[in-house]
């Protein structure tokens, strides 16, 4: 039986809204970090509490340790134990070539797409893991296909912070897997979320059927299912995997 509270960063939209979603089907009490969308936060709160289950929103930028460390702080206070983490906050940049880049692109990508899941993790972990007094649990990461595939004359910074997310879950399952606590990742190829108006190009997923061997993007319901099993009692065997659902690309 699934039970406790799933923390999702970044759960306000995409990916992160759909998880939330389909976690509370599972029968996962949910808590929506976001940083500014307020309002769309509380909206799939709204949905998950209509789903029977509990959910509470909280602000924090999860590139900020302060932040970070008050929200697993008002957690603690505020929701049933927790149970895992969702890593998904992340961003992507204006598709440029690398000698088009600037330093402060990389750092805030970094910040967000790397620092944020250490950050986030190293709290959890003193929560989940058995030698902390835990009770055990998992943890989700969100790469991306793009780490494999590079992203070249697109977002090759993109590409290497999600390489860097895919060593992490490696390092960090091996780690913790005799104390209880489960670390994989999912690898979302393209999918139809609003993520791609970031990059400057919003039509992205419609214009790359041809990239794609299913001949179409993927729906962020999709990619929440993985997550979701992933977190589940289901995949109790499961530790240190990088799933991919990409379509076959």
């Amino acid at each position: 039986m699934n039970t406790g509270t799933i923390l999702i960063t970044g759960g306000s939209r995409g990916i992160g809204a759909a998880a939330a979603l389909d976690l509370a089907r599972r029968g996962f009490d949910v808590a929506i970090n976001y940083q500014r969308d307020e309002t769309s936060a509380a909206a799939v709160a709204g949905q998950v509490r209509a789903l029977g289950r509990q959910a509470t929103t909280v602000q924090a930028d999860v590139a900020d340790e302060a932040q970070v460390e008050a929200m697993f702080a008002r957690l603690d206070a505020d929701a049933p134990p927790l149970a895992g983490l969702v890593n998904n906050a992340g961003i992507v940049a204006m598709k440029a070539r690398l000698d088009q880049m600037d330093v402060a692109r990389w750092r805030r990508m970094f910040d967000i797409n790397v620092i944020g899941t250490l950050l986030c993790s190293r709290a959890a972990v003193k929560r989940l893991s058995i030698r902390h007094g835990g009770r055990g649990g998992a943890i989700v990461n969100l790469s991306s296909v793009a780490a494999v595939l590079g992203a070249p004359a697109m977002y090759v910074d993109y590409a290497a912070s999600k390489g860097a997310i895919d060593s992490f879950t490696i390092g960090l399952a091996r780690e913790l897997a005799a104390e209880g606590v489960r670390v994989n990742a999912v690898r979302p190829g393209i999918i139809d979320t609003d993520i791609h108006a970031a990059s400057g190009d919003r039509a992205r997923p419609q214009k790359s059927t041809d990239l794609i061997p299913m001949q179409r993007p993927g729906r962020a319901e999709e990619v929440a299912a993985a997550i979701g099993w992933l977190l589940s009692a289901e995949a109790s065997y499961t530790t240190g995997a990088l799933l991919d659902v990409g379509g076959g690309r």
